[in-house]
């Protein structure tokens, strides 16, 4: 069993070419895990971030090291989204809440890979779980309370309920793999059964 990665979100200060290198490293992860799945070898992150493999390793140590950073900065920019959909409060509460909710089912489509991938090397992402999902599940309330004022979700949901679906969801969406009719019909299958029946609706 692998020990569990540094912190990617370690604040020790840096130079700025060492971050720019830093950055550098993580937008090429991000690229080529996503074009090559997370299996990809670190030397092809190195060859698209135009650095040295010994770059990428003092950054980050291990394979598992780098995985865990690029998924952490997918969820903290992910939050950052929904906090800033938030603060936007919508003239349109229902249609600020099903945009979120395809946003949040395409991201977990693509975190879950990173997440199997940590679990199969015995990594923890317990600071990956903690504060983010908090700051999640705070957007996610806002967001439904307000939809649900406005009559666009069904009043008896709670966010507890809709993560549960939320992930079912994502995981039919990696099912159907490049099956976009198949993806966009489990989505607004979802969506329909999150609406208000025709006898409530305001």
């Amino acid at each position: 069993m692998s020990p569990a990665a540094p912190d990617p979100t370690d604040t020790k200060p840096l130079r700025a070419d060492a971050r720019r290198n830093r950055a550098r490293v993580l937008e090429a992860a991000e690229s080529v895990f996503a074009a090559k799945g997370t299996g990809a070898p670190t030397e092809e992150v190195a060859r698209v971030a135009g650095v040295g493999i010994g770059t990428v390793f003092r950054h980050f140590p291990t394979k598992e090291a780098l995985l865990e950073a690029v998924l952490v900065a997918r969820l903290q920019r992910f939050v950052a989204e929904a906090e800033a959909v938030v603060a936007a409060d919508s003239a349109d509460p229902g249609g600020a809440f099903f945009a979120f909710l395809t946003s949040w089912i395409e991201m977990s489509s693509a975190k879950n890979a990173y997440f199997e991938a940590l679990t199969a090397a015995g990594v923890t992402l317990q600071h990956a779980k903690s504060d983010i999902g908090t700051r999640l599940l705070g957007s996610l309330g806002v967001l439904l309370s307000r939809a649900q004022a406005a009559g666009a979700v069904r009043d008896d949901l709670v966010p507890g309920e809709l993560i549960t679906i939320i992930i079912g969801v994502a995981k039919a969406a990696e099912y159907a793999g490049p099956d976009a009719r198949l993806r966009d019909r489990a989505v607004t299958i979802l969506f329909d059964g999150l609406r208000p029946s025709a006898g409530e609706r305001r």
